[in-house]
C-alpha cells in the first residue's frame, strides 16, 4: 500500500492563532491521534490543530462532535470524538493552537 501524502508538504507554517473563523473553514480532516486539519476558502490555506493531550479515538475516518460558540473554533473549544459503528462519543477533549499553512506564491 502507497504510504499517504503529507497535507501539509510544500506549505510555510505561519504564526499560531487562538482562533480561526468557521464561516470560511471545510472540515475537520482527522490525520492522526494528534493532528487535526480545516481548509480554509480554496484550500491555500490549511490550519493544523490537534488535541491537548491524549484523546481517546482521535483516528483518521473517525467523526469529530465539536461544541462552536458563536462563529469562531478557539484554542480549548471542546469536541468528542464517535467511532464509526458506534453511538456513544469519547470523553471530551480540547484543540490546541490554530498554525496556519500556506502555499508559497508561485513566480
Amino acid at each position: 500500500m502507497a504510504a499517504r501524502s503529507d497535507p501539509l508538504a510544500d506549505r510555510i507554517a505561519g504564526q499560531p492563532a487562538d482562533c480561526i473563523s468557521l464561516s470560511s473553514t471545510n472540515g475537520p480532516e482527522i490525520v492522526d491521534a494528534h493532528t487535526i486539519l480545516y481548509r480554509q476558502g480554496a484550500g491555500r490555506t490549511v490550519w493544523k490543530t490537534g488535541p491537548v493531550g491524549a484523546c481517546p479515538s482521535l483516528a483518521p475516518l473517525n467523526t469529530l462532535i465539536v461544541d462552536v460558540w458563536g462563529g469562531q473554533l478557539c484554542r480549548n473549544d471542546r469536541f468528542r470524538v464517535l467511532t464509526p459503528g458506534t453511538s456513544i462519543p469519547s470523553p471530551y477533549c480540547r484543540f490546541t493552537r490554530f498554525t496556519p499553512y500556506t502555499l508559497p506564491d508561485k513566480r
